[in-house]
């Protein structure tokens, strides 16, 4: 079996650092599947444009380029039946579908202008410029520095937007119910993204979402918490 996965890395290539990426980083561990990392920067689009996209992650099966986390996880899924299911069958398919859109808006989303101006300290020269470029566009022109200045305070309005994990979390282990599923790792890239990138507290310590969130960190020995990052 072939499978490679071009993933988002920075000047040091054993941090990727992709809240996606790491979606499918934590899916194919769940499926018991190796795939062997091809390090990705910000400013290397052509290395992916031959297998139709700009972004990671890209997943390449016997070099069929499989495209988006989402996309990922159900290719894994339908191809490799008879291992362990990402999403507990059809149901649970559908109501990942719901999660993914919430891991996008309200946890990549949510964090972003909390951890932004810390991402290019991670990234090399040209990539930092093109990071910068490119977002601080996005915010109307406002540099990273200035969306980034009331993150004391938007940080209080990221945990409260949580509650409704957080009472999950208080009746079960994992989003997933008993043991973690798809759901669970869509949730977690968006944190594995900031513990890598940037020294900021997204949670406090007696908070259900960081027992949760240690969990995952020491799931399959420990693979995310071997990754470098910050103690947060």
């Amino acid at each position: 079996m072939s499978l490679k996965l071009f993933e988002l890395v920075g000047t040091d290539t054993s941090r990727p650092f992709s809240p996606f990426c790491w979606r499918t980083r934590m899916a194919l561990a769940h499926k018991g599947l190796a795939a062997e990392s091809l390090p990705w920067r910000f400013t290397e689009k052509s290395a992916i444009a031959p297998h139709g996209s700009e972004k990671v992650p890209v997943l390449l099966h016997q070099d069929k380029p499989v495209v988006d986390s989402w996309t990922i996880a159900n290719y894994l899924e339908d191809t490799f039946p008879d291992r362990p299911s990402l999403f507990g069958g059809e149901g649970g398919r559908a109501m990942a579908r719901m999660i993914n859109a919430w891991g996008d808006i309200a946890i990549v989303g949510g964090i972003f202008p909390l951890i932004v101006a810390d991402i290019p300290k991670n990234l090399a020269e040209v990539d930092a410029a093109y990071f910068r470029q490119s977002r601080e566009a996005r915010f109307g022109g406002k540099s990273l520095e200035e969306v980034m200045a009331g993150r004391d305070a938007g940080v209080v309005a990221f945990r409260k937007s949580l509650e409704v994990m957080r009472q999950t979390l208080k009746k079960q282990p994992f989003i997933g119910g008993a043991a973690p599923n798809y759901t669970d790792y869509i949730v977690f890239g968006g944190f594995q993204w900031a513990r890598v990138t940037s020294p900021f507290k997204l949670l406090e310590a007696d908070d259900p979402v960081y027992a949760w969130r240690e969990k995952l960190l020491n799931a399959f020995d420990g693979m995310a918490r071997k990754s470098p990052g910050h103690a947060v």
